[in-house]
């Protein structure tokens, strides 16, 4: 060093030295002081003093009152210049005075005392915070969708008392700064631990089956309800926007168990729906033919009752008329009996008294007799035979049928 070979620097005048306080080294002699000595203030004020002077600009002592009043003046410029401050547009300012609350801030900028009288913070009201419970992803871990379980969060009791393991978000934000600042300690912390225990409450009041399937959304909706309630009665100027359910099964060993149990569950009620499914087309139609067959029985039932009513009443009818006049009524009778009788038939029947009259002409109907079916062979000879066949007579005319009223 420099003060090795010019008598020991700026603090000492030995030929060695000693050091920066002192200069009692082995070449000082018995006499000399031993040990390390106090640093001369003055000596380093004196020498500071000369370069800021030399800094300053013409016509500035530093030891003049004017210099002095100008280092006064820019400190305290620079000491008030420091209490502007931008707020962000996500953010307020919440201006504490001695530590205690003054008042809050928007965006923009903005102007307070400065330290140690007032400071500021400016939280992000804006932003959307999550806190996860039953699970952690940050970093590398949510990049690669991937996590971190925590048993310890995420095992819950249902309502059926069965177990499950669920994983969800809450995504909060703040709502009243102040509050959020001095009336919580731990806003996440606070937010994680109410979280969970809204979610534990909601989940045992719920089955499990309800949980793992269509339950869910209503749980999500549940909860946030609860938790907003217990955060706003901390006074935590929290608002909780949404929970997320990320996973909802049961416990890692016996999952494969629980979906098979809920596999046979399944297939057990396919089964039912159809069995009611063929009941459901069964049973009406069954009852749709039972009620025709009845109908179609009181049909009969009142058919022949009213046809035996209505032959009844005309017998009745029938006869009184006759009591009234028995021989009228007996002639009309057989009329009607012969029409009903002849009115199909063939034959013609004329009238005996009728047959020498003039205008009556008997006829063979040739037409019919042509359509009739050929003669059958003739037997042979010396075989019996029924009554000989009248041969027609010569003028080719037929004999008249004749017939006799009974």
């Amino acid at each position: 060093m420099i003060w090795h070979s010019e008598g020991g620097g700026p603090w000492g005048t030995g030929p060695r030295g000693g050091g920066p306080w002192g200069g009692g080294g082995r070449g000082n002699g018995p006499s000399g002081p031993r040990g390390p000595q106090p640093p001369n203030f003055e000596e380093i004020l004196r020498r500071g003093q000369d370069s800021f002077r030399r800094l300053l600009p013409g016509g500035f002592g530093f030891g003049t009152g004017a210099g002095v009043a100008f280092i006064v003046l820019a400190i305290i410029v620079l000491w008030l210049a420091s209490g502007f401050y931008r707020i962000l547009p996500d953010e307020v300012g919440v201006v504490l005075r001695f530590g205690a609350y003054n008042r809050t801030t928007q965006p923009g900028l903005n102007y307070h005392l400065p330290a140690p009288i007032e400071t500021v913070l400016k939280p992000s009201v804006t932003r959307i915070n999550r806190t996860e419970i039953g699970f952690r992803s940050a970093g590398e871990e949510v990049r690669a969708g991937t996590s971190r379980d925590l048993p310890q969060e995420a095992l819950m009791l249902t309502g059926d008392e069965n177990i499950v393991d669920i994983n969800f978000t809450v995504f909060w934000l703040i709502k009243d700064a102040q509050a959020y600042l001095f009336d919580i300690r731990n806003p996440e912390g606070t937010v994680k631990s109410a979280a969970e225990s809204a979610m534990r409450e909601i989940v045992g009041e719920t089955p499990i089956a309800q949980a793992l399937a269509e339950g869910r959304g209503k749980i999500e909706a549940d909860t946030q309800h609860l938790l907003q309630g217990i955060l706003d009665a901390y006074g935590a100027g929290i608002q909780v926007t949404q929970v997320q359910l990320a996973k909802v099964d049961p416990p890692a060993p016996v999952i494969e168990s629980f979906r098979d149990v809920q596999r046979a569950l399944a297939d057990k009620e396919k089964l039912r729906n159809e069995a009611e499914s063929y009941r459901n087309d069964i049973v009406p139609r069954a009852r749709g033919d039972a009620a025709r067959i009845k109908q179609e029985a009181e049909a009969y039932l009142a058919e022949i009752v009213a046809r035996s009513t209505g032959d009844a009443d005309r017998f009745t009818a029938v006869y009184q008329a006759y009591k009234v006049a028995q021989d009228v009524t007996i002639q009309r009778l057989y009329i009607e009996t012969m029409e009903e009788i002849l009115k199909n038939s063939n034959k013609i029947i004329i009238d005996k008294a009728a047959e020498g009259q003039s205008g009556v002409l008997p006829y063979l109907p040739l037409p019919n007799l042509l359509n009739a079916a050929p003669p059958t062979a003739a037997p042979p000879a010396g075989t019996a035979t029924g009554a000989s066949p009248v041969p027609p007579p010569a003028n080719g005319s037929a004999q008249p049928s004749t017939g006799r009223r009974p």
